[in-house]
């Protein structure tokens, strides 16, 4: 089942980081924050406008991404 734009709270990004976060099954910015901006990076279709944009966002709704040094690689 495919989500919609009204039951996801993720801000409008370009096409590629669209794809890149649905296929890592990302639909919400909560699970942004379980992760740090360089395993994001990693995403192909995630860049530096990308990831502003989403840490903006994040930051509204008073979260952000995980710090580096918390976060495990798989």
């Amino acid at each position: 089942m495919r989500m919609t734009r009204d039951e996801s709270d993720l801000p409008k990004l370009a096409s590629p980081a669209q794809r890149a976060l649905a296929q890592a099954g990302i639909t919400q910015l909560a699970q942004l924050a379980r992760i740090s901006e360089a395993q994001l990076l990693q995403l192909h279709g995630i860049g530096p406008n990308a990831i502003k944009t989403l840490r903006l966002a994040l930051a509204e709704k008073g979260l952000a991404f995980l710090s580096d040094e918390n976060a495990v690689n798989p």
